[in-house]
């Protein structure tokens, strides 16, 4: 199996050296930069699997270092953040991120949230399946119906595609501005909560209790994320 490369950027030297460490007891192959300037060099002259990011960088700051990679590339990419501010990790995700994890952190967590972005890019260079099921959950993406407990659940357009948004990538976390431009559209102008009552009402016809969902998760702060009952086992 072709070992997969990682292109690690942060500026701590000590934090650094560690989750190198830890990502190459898993197996990776790892580039570790400690600022922007060698980040955005070393992106431009390998190929990378995936980027562990911090957003406190010196000479190129994170954010313009996801802004340039997105510009040319759909490379899995995790971001680090001494703040786990509401603005800050929304802020992350809409630059391009696909997760973000907040300092200090476990760099086994790490590790383990990177194996969850390159499985879903590995399903996403697959051929697209006519049907999806996670559980009792069934999605027929040829006729556009759902089913739960092998009964049809009568679905909006846009709880739909809400639907089928967030089951695309299990595990990927959504901000609410994200979820608002895929679902409702560019050009919505209403505010970006008007997602919760879109997600409310998909709870609804999927039987999905907030308090101990099956399929959609609250990330508090953040937005929303889609598990299979059988991963979150």
């Amino acid at each position: 199996m072709e070992t997969r490369r990682i292109l690690l950027v942060e500026d701590e030297a000590q934090t650094r050296s560690v989750v190198e460490a830890y990502l190459e007891r898993d197996g990776y192959w790892v580039t570790a930069v400690g600022d922007g300037a060698r980040a955005l060099e070393a992106f431009s002259t390998h190929a990378y699997d995936a980027v562990v990011l911090d957003l406190n960088l010196p000479n190129v700051p994170g954010e313009e270092v996801c802004r340039r990679i997105r510009d040319t590339s759909d490379v899995p990419i995790i971001m680090l953040t001494a703040k786990g501010s509401e603005e800050e990790r929304i802020a992350g995700l809409d630059l391009g991120a696909d997760d973000y994890l907040v300092k200090p952190f476990s760099p086994r967590e790490l590790v383990a949230r990177i194996r969850a972005l390159l499985r879903r890019a590995r399903t996403e260079s697959e051929p697209q399946r006519s049907r999806v099921e996670y559980g009792p959950l069934a999605i027929d993406l040829a006729g556009h119906k759902v089913f739960v407990d092998g009964a049809e659940a009568e679905l909006t357009a846009s709880e739909y595609k809400l639907l089928t948004t967030l089951s695309r990538y299990p595990g990927r976390v959504y901000s609410r501005m994200e979820l608002v431009e895929k679902v409702l559209g560019y050009d919505f102008e209403g505010y970006e909560r008007a997602i919760d009552s879109h997600v409310k009402n998909l709870r609804a016809k999927l039987g999905d209790d907030p308090k101990e969902p099956r399929f959609i998760h609250t990330v508090f702060g953040v937005g929303y994320r889609f598990e299979s009952p059988q991963e979150a086992s």
